[in-house]
């Protein structure tokens, strides 16, 4: 900063400017970006897979809907921190061990038991974490969207589904054209709260090796000492889990909005238009 702006604002006022303009402050706040990709991208991911289950499970095949069905049982059973570490630990070692098939050899073996060889050592950078993340995210969240969806799926009118059978329709085009269509309405509600329970799973982050603004928070929150300048500041750490309760309250606010604006596009030219603002 200028010396002339530092006596302008003052001591206090340039001691603020220069600490939240930090490097460490800048990495902080684009850590935001990491949270609100990882909350879209998996968002998407669980609706593809939610569609995905859902399908599956209103199969005309046994097997077919048990695998729908177990895909819905087994990952909503499954605790979110546990799968999330599961999950990109199986994934990496899986693409290690396709490499190790044509890098290895007896040759040069590695003298641990994992990975068979360097060579079929891979490391992923914050963006690919972020990917597996997003894909993660997808999987268990999907699963509960996939309930939400079947749920949402009988709750279409039958005379609309009667109505495109006398019509000749197949059952995959009344799925696709008529279901898929006009389930959104009674889905939405079911796939807010899916959204939210994403969203504050983003949370967790920090367990994948992706610096997020919970790991960052802790970090800066941390009593700060510099050999020249001593104690910076105390254990602040409340203070930036407070501002991250307050982003996250404002996330919920602006989805929540989204979401009514949703069901209104979603219900227009289906109920009338007093049903869907309630």
């Amino acid at each position: 900063m200028p010396d002339w702006l530092a006596n302008v604002v003052g001591p206090d006022a340039t001691f603020w400017l220069a600490y939240l303009t930090n490097g460490a402050h800048q990495a902080f706040y684009a850590s935001f970006g990491y949270t609100l990709a990882a909350a879209v991208f998996g968002g998407m991911f669980a609706i593809l897979f939610g569609l995905g289950g859902a399908a599956l499970r209103r199969s005309r095949f046994l097997p077919v809907r048990a695998v729908g069905a177990g895909y819905a049982l087994i990952v909503r059973g499954v605790p979110d921190v546990l799968f999330l570490l599961f999950f990109p630990l199986a994934f990496e070692q899986a693409v290690e061990w396709v490499i190790a098939q044509g890098v290895c050899t007896p040759e040069n073996a590695g003298t641990g038991a994992w990975p068979p060889c360097p060579d079929a050592n891979i490391f992923f950078s914050t963006g690919g974490y972020l990917a597996i993340a997003c894909v993660a995210l997808g999987i268990v969240y999907g699963a509960f969207a996939s309930s939400a969806i079947h749920g949402a799926l009988d709750s279409v009118p039958k005379g609309q589904v009667d109505a495109a059978r006398a019509f000749g329709m197949s059952e995959r085009q009344i799925f696709w054209r008529i279901r898929i269509r006009q389930m959104w309405i009674f889905a939405l509600p079911g796939l807010s709260n899916v959204w939210m329970l994403l969203v504050k799973a983003t949370s967790l982050l920090s367990l994948l090796n992706i610096p997020d603004i919970v790991n960052w928070a802790g970090r800066l929150g941390a009593p700060n000492y510099f050999p020249r300048a001593g104690l910076v500041h105390p254990d602040w750490r409340w203070k930036y889990y407070l501002a991250l309760v307050v982003f996250y309250l404002v996330l919920t606010w602006a989805s929540e909005r989204f979401f009514r604006w949703l069901k209104r596009k979603a219900g227009h030219g289906l109920i009338a238009d007093d049903a869907v603002a309630a």
